[in-house]
């Protein structure tokens, strides 16, 4: 192995790396942002725990963070829950935040 191939390994798996640890910190915000969400809706308890397992799951419908943002602005209204979007992505941006330094200190 040269060491071309080995420095071009090393970058693969930095990648990986990374890439992982973006998807638990996406992952985490997500269900923090699920109990936010919750107890904005009045949800607490296990039905908290469960309403932040499916903002988790409506992750996985689209790319990007909009699918996330669909969900909870969708249940805010069905709720008549005031809460506008500005609040929801600042709540969104603050808890990455959170979320990326428990991944860091686990």
């Amino acid at each position: 192995m040269t060491t071309f191939d080995k420095r071009e390994e090393g970058f693969e798996k930095m990648f990986a790396h990374d890439e992982e640890l973006q998807f638990k910190a996406n992952a985490r915000r997500n269900k923090l942002l699920g109990l936010w969400a919750a107890e904005k809706l009045g949800l607490s308890g296990p039905e908290a725990d469960a309403y932040a397992k499916a903002v988790v799951v409506s992750d996985f419908e689209e790319a990007s963070d909009h699918d996330v943002f669909k969900k909870i602005r969708k249940d805010f209204d069905d709720q008549k829950v005031a809460v506008t979007d500005v609040d929801i992505r600042t709540a969104m941006n603050e808890l990455m935040a959170q979320a990326i330094d428990q991944i860091k200190k686990a």
